[in-house]
């Protein structure tokens, strides 16, 4: 079983008001997101597990992924704790940040992004480096 990061790239199809447990209600505009993760147990069931409909509601992205689509994932194999690094480098690309998202456990700003246009290739791009 591999272990390390990964980061969905998910697509809104409409403005929408999602309830997101804690955080409450945040009003999200349609476009491109991307969800930066980690798995140190098992990277491809965390992935799996994002990608099915029916779960219990964990986790910030939970919430979010019954409004949205996964149209890309993208794994970083590793032993090392690389999410928050990963993270802040998206962050330089992406068009906005939601603040508080999936980072309660770590001293980053949010761990989801928005961008207006499919931010696939770049962070792909941008991971290479």
């Amino acid at each position: 079983m591999s272990k390390g990061a990964y980061c969905l790239v998910m697509v809104l199809g409409k403005n929408k008001r999602i309830e997101i447990g804690k955080l409450g209600k945040i009003q999200f505009l349609k476009g491109y997101y991307c969800y930066v993760g980690s798995a140190l147990n098992s990277l491809e069931k965390r992935i799996e597990r994002h990608k099915r409909k029916e779960k219990r509601l964990h986790w910030h992205i939970d919430h979010f992924l019954k409004h949205a689509k996964i149209i890309d994932t993208i794994k970083i194999e590793t032993d090392k704790k690389v999410e928050c690094t990963i993270s802040k480098n998206i962050a330089k690309i992406a068009d906005d940040t939601i603040s508080g998202f999936g980072c309660s456990d770590c001293k980053c700003s949010s761990h989801l992004y928005y961008s207006k246009k499919n931010p696939g290739k770049l962070i792909k791009c941008t991971l290479k480096k």
